[in-house]
């Protein structure tokens, strides 16, 4: 009798660890992308962000580093945010600065918050991207947060009818820089703080140990995107604001190449 017992207490254990562990795999599902575990994962949590709404011929201004500048590009111009502007037929203002940080004067100019600044308060964006920036991964974490909410504040004090979006770090190397990483967290954080769109190319994958050389130019570009990578980020950038808009009439492709594109 204790024999069938103690067997049966074996049983009915097993299949509670079976249980328990069908459960846990299921919460975890590693088959499954970083983006697809956390549908809010990139945006800072979906149901607090406003979906982006443009009108049809939106004035956007294009803020980063040198990925903004079109660093690697065979010209500037052909940079992703350049792209951007002739993929959508937006009006698109490139303000991008080699090596510049929220934290970091960049090569030709200062800090992403000086150079707020600087930027035009008679101007009248309707959507603004800020990019970036992976300049500030060796800066350390003491300070940032104070540094990116401050640059944000002037973005919000000079234009303050603009729809924000915050474009995140994107990977120049593997393994990814835990400096990266935490800044992909940090901004991540920031921006659902102010209920604004968060565009992780880190979660979503863009750049992969399988595709980082068809976009990577690793020889004289110094880790920058190639022409060809450059072409990609504004696919995927223009894809993922239109996954948060609520009318895709304003972000839809355009066939004119020569749509305006002011530096």
């Amino acid at each position: 009798m204790t024999s069938e017992r103690r067997a049966r207490g074996w049983g009915l254990g097993i299949i509670a660890v079976g249980v328990a562990a069908i459960v846990a795999l299921a919460a975890w599902q590693p088959w499954r992308s970083i983006s697809a575990v956390d549908a809010a994962s990139s945006s800072g949590g979906v149901s607090a962000v406003e979906p982006l709404s443009l009108p049809a011929d939106p004035d956007v201004l294009v803020f980063g580093d040198s990925w903004t500048y079109g660093a690697a590009a065979t010209v500037p111009t052909d940079g992703y945010a350049y792209r951007l502007g002739r993929l959508t037929g937006w009006d698109v203002t490139v303000d991008g600065v080699r090596g510049s940080g929220y934290m970091k004067p960049g090569w030709d100019g200062p800090d992403f918050r000086t150079r707020a600044k600087w930027l035009d308060p008679a101007a009248d964006y309707d959507l603004i991207i800020i990019q970036g920036s992976i300049n500030d991964r060796q800066q350390g974490e003491r300070g940032y947060r104070e540094a990116v909410d401050a640059t944000w504040d002037v973005f919000a004090r000079l234009y303050p009818h603009a729809q924000i979006v915050i474009f995140g770090p994107t990977p120049h190397q593997f393994p990814i820089d835990e400096g990266t990483a935490r800044i992909d967290r940090d901004l991540q954080k920031a921006a659902a703080d102010r209920h604004w769109w968060y565009i992780s190319p880190l979660q979503e994958q863009w750049v992969t140990p399988a595709n980082y050389l068809d976009v990577i130019d690793v020889g004289a570009g110094k880790r920058h995107p190639s022409d060809r990578g450059h072409a990609y980020l504004a696919e995927r950038l223009q894809q993922a604001l239109v996954d948060r808009s609520a009318s895709t009439d304003a972000v839809a492709p355009t066939e004119d190449e020569s749509a305006p594109v002011r530096p």
